[in-house]
C-alpha cells in the first residue's frame, strides 16, 4: 500500500513538475520574443508602425508663366475640374447611395455600373481612363483606400462642377478637385518655342522624387522652353506630414506644414505678332506655290529673325507643327503616334535640329575667306563662262580625270570679281576661289582654311540655343573624311564645299547666325529666347544681358596654314574691311542681284544673299528625284536691314523648295516689312 502511494506520488511530482517546465519554457519564449521586439529590434518596429502612422502629403506647387517679349502669355496654369467620390463619406445605406449613382450618372454622363471586376481590369484601372461605371470605381476605391478620394471624370466644364458643388448636402462623399493644368493661349503659333508638358519619366522618376515631385501626379517639361527651362518654371512642391489611421483617414498634422514655392516666371525674346506674321508668310508662299503647281510640291520649312545686335530671336517657325494644347492633361497615344508617323515630322524642331546643304548661302565664307587670305583681291576680276572643267584627283600623284563644274546661269557671267560674285552668286567664281584654276588663281582657298573660316563664322557647333535637340551640323576637312567614310579627299570635294554643297551641312539657324556676324560687322551674339526671369510679384529676378561669343575682327581665331597646308601655332583674325566688303555685295544683291526683282520698291534698305542648295537624302531617293545632273534643290534666303545699321536679321529656309530668289526671298521681304510696320505702330503708341 505505502509502495502504491510513493508510486503515485513520485508520478504525480513528475507531472508537476514537466507542468513547471512547459510553463516557464513558455513564458521564457515570450518573454525572449518580447524582450528581442522590444529592446533588441524595437526601434526597427517602431519606425515601421511610424511609417504606417505617419504619410507624408505633397502640396502641389504652381508652375511658372512663359510670357512673350510684350507680356503676351504663351503659356498659363487653368483649372481642371475633376468629380471625386470618397468611399468612406458615402451614406450607409445602399439605396441611398445608389440614388446617388444614379443621379450623378445622368450629370457626368458616366453609367451607374459597367463592366466586371476581374484581376486583370483592377491591374490595369486608370482613373479617368476607364470604361468602369461608378459602382466599379467606387469598389477599387473602397478597397484599396477608403478615406481617399478617387477620380469619377476628371476635367469637366465649370458649370457642371458647379452644379455637383451645389448638390454637396444631398450627395455626400462627392467632390470636385480642383486640378492645375497646362493651357497655351497661343496653341501651335509657338508651340515650337513653348513646348509642352508630359508626365515624370520612369527613367527619371529617382531623380524628381527627390526633389519632391511627384510620380503620376506632377508634369515636367518635354521640349521647348518648358523643357529646357523647367528648373526655373517648376517651383517646389511643399509638404504636410500627417496621422492617418489604418483607413488612410488623416488624423492631425505631426509637424507645421512645409509650403510649396511657386515658379519663377519666364518673358521670352519672342514678339507673337513677328511669329504670326512669319508663320503666315511661311505657309502662305508655300501653299501658293502648290497652287501653282497643281501639286504638294513643299511641305516644309523654316523662319528665323534675330536681332544681330543681341541674339534675342524675334521669331522661330518650324512648320509644320503641332497643338500642344492637346497635350495640356495628357498626351493621347493616337495623336502622338499620328505626329510620330508624320514623314514632315512636326514634333521635329527643323529650325535647329535639320541639316542641310546651305548651299549659295555658304558662299560668303568662302567668299571672306578667299579675300581676307589674299587668294583674290576684291576688285580682281576672273573669267566665269558657263562651265569649267578641273582634273579631280584624290592624291597628288594622279593623273586624275575631267570632271566639269557649271554655272546657274546659261552663258555664264562674263567677266566677275567679288561684289559681282557675291551679288549675283557667279558658281565659277567661288569655283576658282575655293580650289584654285590653272594659272588665274593660282592656289585656292582650300578645305582646310575654308573650315576655319565656317567655324568662325557658326558653322559646324552648336549655338547653345534654349532648345533641346539642336544640332552641330557638318563642316568637313580631308580628315573627317578620311576617318567616317574611309576615302581621301578630292579635289572636287573642294570646289563643291565652297559653294556650301557636297558634304557641308548646317541648321537653319547656324545659317542664320553666319549672317548675323556679317551684319554685326564681326561680332557673335549668342542667339537667346530668355529675356528676363521674374518672381509671382514681377519682381526681376534676372535681367538679360547680351553675350558676345567672339569678335572675328579682334579675336584671333583662324588658324594660319603653312605652304604644305599644315597647321601653325599661329592664329589671325578676318580684317574689318573684308567684313565691310562683304556687307557691300550684299547690299549689291539686292540693288542688282539675285534678289533684285523681290525687294524692288522696298522703303527700307536691306541686304541679302540667295541660296539654291541641291540635295540627295532619303526623301528624295525613296521619291526618284535623285535624277544625275538634276537633282532637286532646297530654297535659301538670308536678308537683313536697314542695311547701314541692322537692326533684324532673317532666315528663311523651304524644304524641296527649288529657288531661293523665287520661293524664299519673299518670305524674308514679307517677314521685315512686318518688323518695320511693327517698330512704327509700338513708336507711335509711345
Amino acid at each position: 500500500m505505502n509502495k502504491k502511494k510513493n508510486l503515485f506520488g513520485s508520478w504525480k511530482n513528475w507531472r508537476i513538475k514537466t507542468l513547471y517546465i512547459l510553463i516557464l519554457l513558455v513564458f521564457g519564449f515570450y518573454g525572449f520574443r518580447l524582450f528581442t521586439l522590444q529592446i533588441i529590434d524595437g526601434e526597427e518596429y517602431i519606425a515601421q508602425a511610424d511609417e504606417n502612422r505617419i504619410s507624408n502629403v505633397s502640396i502641389q506647387t504652381e508652375r511658372g508663366i512663359i510670357y512673350d517679349r510684350n507680356g503676351i502669355v504663351l503659356a498659363k496654369n487653368a483649372a481642371a475640374y475633376n468629380v471625386m467620390i470618397t468611399p468612406a463619406d458615402l451614406p450607409t445605406d445602399e439605396g441611398a447611395t445608389q440614388e446617388i449613382y444614379r443621379q450623378l450618372s445622368e450629370v457626368i454622363d458616366i453609367p451607374v455600373s459597367n463592366g466586371e471586376l476581374t484581376d486583370e481590369v483592377v491591374r490595369m484601372f486608370s482613373p479617368c481612363n476607364t470604361d468602369l461605371g461608378i459602382a466599379e470605381i467606387v469598389e477599387i476605391a473602397d478597397t484599396n483606400a477608403p478615406y481617399t478620394p478617387m477620380e469619377i471624370k476628371c476635367d469637366v466644364d465649370k458649370m457642371t462642377a458647379m452644379l455637383i458643388e451645389s448638390q454637396s448636402d444631398e450627395w455626400p462623399g462627392i467632390t470636385i478637385e480642383v486640378e492645375p493644368i497646362r493651357e497655351y493661349p497661343t496653341g501651335e503659333l509657338t508651340a515650337e518655342v513653348v513646348g509642352f508638358l508630359g508626365p515624370i519619366p520612369e527613367s527619371q522618376e529617382e531623380y524628381y522624387t527627390e526633389l519632391g515631385f511627384v510620380a503620376g501626379r506632377d508634369k515636367v517639361g518635354y521640349s521647348g522652353v518648358e523643357a529646357t527651362m523647367q528648373d526655373i518654371l517648376a517651383g517646389k512642391n511643399g509638404l504636410r506630414v500627417v496621422e492617418v489611421d489604418v483607413a488612410g483617414k488623416v488624423i492631425r498634422d505631426v509637424e507645421p506644414p512645409v509650403e510649396s514655392e511657386a515658379g519663377l516666371n519666364v518673358k521670352l525674346t519672342i514678339d507673337t505678332r513677328l511669329q504670326q506674321a512669319a508663320k503666315a508668310a511661311l505657309i502662305g508662299n508655300i501653299d501658293w506655290w502648290n497652287r501653282w503647281f497643281n501639286d504638294v510640291r513643299f511641305t516644309n520649312g523654316v523662319v528665323i529673325a534675330m536681332n544681330p545686335k543681341t541674339g534675342e530671336i524675334l521669331a522661330l517657325v518650324s512648320y509644320p507643327t503641332y497643338e500642344n494644347n492637346r497635350m495640356a492633361r495628357f498626351i493621347p497615344a493616337y495623336y502622338y503616334q499620328q505626329l510620330s508617323e508624320d514623314p514632315n515630322r512636326p514634333l521635329f524642331n527643323h529650325a535647329i535640329s535639320a541639316e542641310h546643304p546651305p548651299g549659295s548661302v555658304y558662299k560668303i565664307v568662302t567668299a571672306i575667306g578667299a579675300i581676307n587670305e589674299g587668294v583674290v583681291s576684291p576688285y580682281q576680276s576672273l573669267v566665269t563662262p558657263y562651265s569649267i572643267f578641273i582634273t579631280e584627283k584624290y592624291a597628288g600623284n594622279e593623273v586624275g580625270t575631267q570632271r566639269e563644274f557649271v554655272d546657274w546661269k546659261e552663258g555664264g557671267h562674263g567677266q566677275a570679281n567679288f561684289f559681282k560674285g557675291l551679288s549675283q552668286s557667279v558658281d565659277v567664281y567661288f569655283y576658282k576661289i575655293s580650289g584654285g584654276y590653272q594659272d588665274e588663281v593660282k592656289e585656292g582657298l582650300g578645305p582646310w582654311r575654308m573650315s576655319e573660316y565656317a567655324k568662325a563664322l557658326g558653322y559646324g557647333a552648336i549655338t547653345g540655343i534654349e532648345l533641346l535637340g539642336e544640332a552641330e551640323g557638318l563642316n568637313p576637312t580631308p580628315t573627317w573624311k578620311r576617318i567616317n567614310l574611309s576615302e581621301n579627299w578630292s579635289t572636287g570635294d573642294t570646289y563643291i564645299a565652297g559653294m556650301g554643297q557636297g558634304y557641308v551641312l548646317a541648321t537653319p539657324l547656324q545659317v542664320l547666325v553666319s549672317f548675323a556676324i556679317v551684319a554685326n560687322d564681326g561680332v557673335y551674339m549668342k542667339p537667346t529666347l530668355i529675356r528676363e526671369i521674374t518672381d509671382s510679384d514681377g519682381n526681376v529676378v534676372q535681367e538679360f544681358t547680351p553675350t558676345q561669343v567672339w569678335d572675328i575682327t579682334k579675336d584671333p581665331l583662324i588658324t594660319v596654314y603653312d605652304e604644305n597646308d599644315l597647321p601653325t601655332d599661329e592664329k589671325k583674325v578676318v580684317e574689318p574691311w573684308v567684313i565691310d566688303m562683304t556687307q557691300q555685295a550684299l547690299r549689291m544683291t539686292v540693288t542688282e542681284g539675285t534678289a533684285m526683282s523681290i525687294f524692288e520698291g522696298m522703303e527700307i534698305p536691306t541686304s541679302g544673299k540667295t541660296g539654291t542648295a541641291e540635295y540627295c537624302d532619303n526623301i528624295a531617293r525613296e521619291q526618284n528625284l535623285c535624277e544625275p545632273g538634276n537633282w532637286p534643290a532646297h530654297a535659301w534666303y538670308v536678308g537683313y536691314g536697314p542695311s547701314d545699321d541692322p537692326e533684324i536679321v532673317v532666315v528663311a529656309f523651304v524644304y524641296h523648295g527649288s529657288e531661293g530668289s523665287s520661293v524664299a526671298a519673299p518670305i524674308v521681304r514679307q517677314v521685315l516689312e512686318a518688323y518695320f510696320i511693327l517698330k512704327e505702330i509700338d513708336e507711335e503708341a509711345q
